[in-house]
């Protein structure tokens, strides 16, 4: 039985092979540079490039490169300007270079894998443009798999190149789509050994983490749930109030068979009442989500230019891009920066009225800094009044209420506040959120909202929990500590490991150049059944090497930092990728 083709990083090991590979194409056979004795070509870019290797067993079949944004350069540099080719200069590019198969193995499908593998590390490292230089001749091919010429042809010695590019979103549709059939049989005989999933999620968006599918989806095997460390999604460690969990229990037989207050009246009215705004001024949904789809729905359209922080929540840019289809750009944060939203660059990047929405997080997921309230108020109040402001308050509460925007969304039209009661009031699981708008806003919002689109359950534990902020307050309190002392904890593990703390319940991990990916030690983390989230696809600001961790109570944050001391050693233990930029398990 033929042996199966795998797919992985290259190793160290491998380079050998590449520059001799290398020689013999492009070198010897196509004269795009002269022979030479060593029977190598080496890159300028090789310390920059990622490698990913296609081989049967010990015979290697073929390689494909990438070069990342993070790098600071491109092989297409050395035949064009950015003024010749300025999309070199936008965020997220990747470039994919060098599709290299050796002679007998280019009538089988590692050529095709390569290329698909490329574009799968491209959009886990939150890639979301392609970049190519494909040869003139083949054009054809490169269009079949969603490739564009953007009208610039370089030569290479004796040969001619289009520029090629592509969404990365486009290039998945497009692999999921037309090639659905080719890829189900390639997967059939594939060894995937990269760190990225085989397919994409359907839609695009993990939509939380993955731990509830261990646990198991259908409700089979909640027993599980004790099992799992669900680290990957930022539920509270700590129950809802007493008060809550008595609402929700005292008759169950009742709260499940009882159809609530048709516009939650109820719930509206403590909201009002517990932050000093009027009534007139707030919607309700079932989770923050909710109010997102519904509101975004109504006002944007595939013409509307929408501005998100990167790196930010993944929900929006799914809901603006992959539901709605509107033209979305990033507001890029800087590490350098600590991540903090500059006010001077933002003010900058609105000034000219081009938006018709802009999305800010605040405190930010994943970054978890948070934008005093002064900042972003002055920001949107110098901004042209056509621009309307999406303010995402879910982690406030472990700032502090006196920061947030919602009196000043109540009276200006350009303003709206979303507030989840998932993450500050323990209530995930029964999906409570509202939102705080001008009158006029919040009308139209509220036309649009479905009876009873907050369940009894939702009603009854939202209104006890605000009853009760003293508890609340205790229990964000002990959460403070508690991510203190993790990331105390997981800092002690291993030096070379940079660990950030957040003001609200997550910390991230992000590891050093030339060891393990992100992705790599979340799924090693898996086997201990410990979940963390890879923030990768989120941005390419992440590079491949962050990952953000939930904060849970004592007990579960000690199995945190076990699987995080096991995983590391057992990565580490293995044959590692070609160390340098862009290294990846």
């Amino acid at each position: 039985m033929a042996r199966a083709l795998s797919l992985r990083s290259a190793t160290a090991a491998d380079m050998s092979w590449i520059h001799e590979l290398r020689h013999r194409v492009y070198a010897q056979e196509l004269g795009q540079h002269v022979p030479n004795a060593e029977g190598r070509l080496v890159d300028g870019l090789d310390g920059d490039n990622v490698y990913l290797v296609a081989a049967r067993g010990a015979d290697r079949a073929g390689f494909v490169s990438v070069t990342p944004p993070w790098a600071g350069r491109y092989g297409l540099d050395k035949y064009l300007s950015r003024a010749e080719l300025p999309l070199l200069d936008e965020a997220d590019v990747f470039e994919v270079r060098l599709l290299t198969v050796e002679p007998d193995a280019r009538v089988g499908a590692a050529g095709a894998l390569l290329m698909y593998a490329a574009l799968r590390w491209i959009a886990s490292r939150g890639g979301r443009r392609v970049v190519a230089m494909g040869r003139a001749d083949l054009v054809g091919m490169y269009r079949a798999a969603g490739l564009r010429p953007v009208g610039r042809t370089v030569r290479s010695g004796a040969v001619d190149f289009e520029v090629l590019t592509g969404e990365v979103a486009e290039l998945s549709r497009c692999a999921a789509g037309r090639h659905a059939a080719t890829l189900a049989r390639l997967a059939a005989g594939v060894d995937w050994q990269l760190d990225t999933p085989f397919a994409p999620r359907p839609d695009g968006c993990e939509h939380g983490g993955a731990s509830f599918t261990a646990v198991g989806p259908d409700f089979r095997t909640l027993e599980r749930r004790h099992e799992v460390v669900a680290a990957d999604v930022l539920d509270a460690w700590f129950p809802p109030a007493p008060g809550a969990r008595a609402a929700l229990a005292e008759d169950v037989g009742w709260v499940a068979r009882t159809s609530p207050p048709t516009g939650a009246e109820g719930l509206l009215a403590e909201v009002a009442a517990v932050r000093g705004l009027p009534p007139g001024t707030l919607a309700v949904g079932a989770g923050s989500s909710d109010l997102i789809f519904r509101a975004f729905g109504r006002w944007l359209t595939s013409t509307s230019r929408v501005l998100l922080m990167d790196p930010g929540y993944g929900e929006y840019a799914h809901v603006t891009e992959r539901v709605i289809g509107c033209r979305v750009d990033r507001f890029r944060l800087r590490r350098d920066e600590g991540w903090r939203i500059d006010p001077v660059r933002l003010s900058a990047a609105v000034a000219d009225g081009a938006y018709d929405l802009v999305v800010v997080v605040n405190p930010n997921n994943p970054t978890g800094r948070h934008a005093p309230a002064a900042e972003l108020r002055e920001v949107i109040t110098a901004a042209p009044a056509r621009t309307r402001w999406w303010i995402d308050e879910a982690y406030l509460g472990y700032v502090d209420p006196a920061e947030s925007l919602a009196p000043f969304a109540a009276r200006d039209p350009r303003v709206v506040v979303c507030t989840s009661m998932s993450k500050t009031y323990a209530l995930s699981g029964v999906r409570a959120a509202y939102l705080v708008a001008e009158p006029g806003t919040a009308a139209e919002l509220n036309r649009w909202t479905p009876p009873w689109a907050v369940g009894l359950p939702a009603q009854l534990a939202a209104v006890a929990a605000l009853r009760d902020p003293a508890y609340y307050a205790t229990a964000l309190r002990r959460t403070h500590e508690l991510r203190r002392r993790l990331a105390a904890d997981l800092a002690a593990v291993d030096a070379s490991v940079t660990v950030e703390e957040s003001v609200a319940n997550f910390l991230s991990l992000t590891l050093p150049w030339g060891g393990p990916s992100a992705a790599s030690l979340v799924a090693e983390c898996r086997h201990h059944g410990v979940y963390l989230r890879d923030l990768s696809p989120l941005s390419s600001a992440y590079e491949g090497r962050t990952v953000r961790v939930a904060v849970r109570d004592t007990g579960e944050n000690g199995r945190i930092v076990d699987a995080f001391r096991a995983a590391l050693g057992e990565l580490r233990a293995r044959p590692c990728a070609v160390p340098g930029v862009g290294a990846a398990q």
